[in-house]
């Protein structure tokens, strides 16, 4: 990201945001950027209510924007709430593909190709049938867990689909790590990552 920023970009979207803290860490600030959380209309209203009971002011250059990423228009949202469609932006995406339909990744790609020099980086998992055995039980005791608090992991990609998605969509210099390249370059960053997300991929591409 800071990256982009570097490259001229100053409209950050995090996708997905949740509680999310970046915007109150932004270390662009000077650099007059806007960056715009996209979530759940009742995620971000809990969010609120924790930045209040926390008394912590929401920054001037962060814009809250609500949404059902399943019925919601992404793009009309974002232009509601002031994004500028004509000017390149930088989509974070994290912790949120695998619990979309197939169809909502679509538009959402479908959205963000259509913003002239954007950028975004995600994640996903790859089909259990990719794991050892042991990795197999430890993905079924996970899947058992988000049922308890109501969620579910819905889609799964080999590395190769997503690679031809994003290229559809007309997204190039795709770079994709999996978990051991994930350790191995972030360290302790990621010392948090339990076993069962060996699956896991991030993804940086550029439109």
């Amino acid at each position: 990201m800071s990256r982009a920023v570097e490259r001229g970009i100053r409209q950050i979207v995090i996708l997905g945001a949740g509680l999310d803290t970046f915007a109150l860490r932004n270390p662009h600030g000077a650099r007059q950027i806007r960056i715009y959380e996209v979530d759940h209309p009742a995620t971000q209203a809990w969010k609120r209510q924790r930045l209040a009971e926390a008394q912590i002011a929401l920054p001037p250059w962060l814009i809250l924007a609500p949404v059902d990423f399943e019925r919601d228009d992404v793009g009309e949202k974002l232009v509601a709430a002031g994004f500028q469609q004509n000017s390149p932006a930088f989509f974070t995406w994290l912790g949120v593909v695998p619990y979309l339909t197939q169809d909502a990744i679509g538009r959402t790609l479908d959205y963000m190709s259509s913003i002239r020099s954007s950028e975004v980086v995600f994640d996903y998992m790859e089909p259990p049938e990719a794991f050892s055995k042991e990795l197999r039980q430890l993905e079924t005791e996970r899947t058992e867990q988000l049922k308890k608090i109501d969620e579910r992991s819905v889609s799964r990609f080999e590395p190769a689909a997503i690679a031809a998605m994003l290229r559809s969509h007309g997204f190039c210099a795709i770079e994709d790590i999996d978990f051991q390249e994930i350790a191995s370059r972030f360290g302790r960053a990621v010392q948090g990552l339990a076993p069962g997300h060996a699956g896991v991929h991030v993804v940086h591409a550029k439109h």
